[in-house]
């Protein structure tokens, strides 16, 4: 496990880098359209307390559920 490796969700703004997913197929196939995949920079626009994130990835903005983003693991 890496040591600074977090939750999505507790970043409330800024850019971070993707380590990883937890999910089954269809959630890792729904990142990786959208972009989001180990090694990629994301920027955190907004980050809902329990609600939706807005972040930033490849120059698109993408909105998740607050459960979806939970299972997205940065640094």
């Amino acid at each position: 496990m890496v040591e600074d490796k977090k939750i999505l969700t507790s970043i409330k703004k800024g850019k971070v880098s993707v380590v990883g997913f937890d999910g089954g197929r269809q959630l890792r196939e729904k990142l990786i359209n959208y972009g989001i995949r180990p090694g990629v920079e994301i920027e955190v626009i907004s980050m809902a307390r329990k609600g939706a994130a807005i972040i930033e990835v490849l120059g698109s903005r993408v909105v998740l559920g607050h459960g979806m983003a939970q299972k997205i693991y940065v640094e």
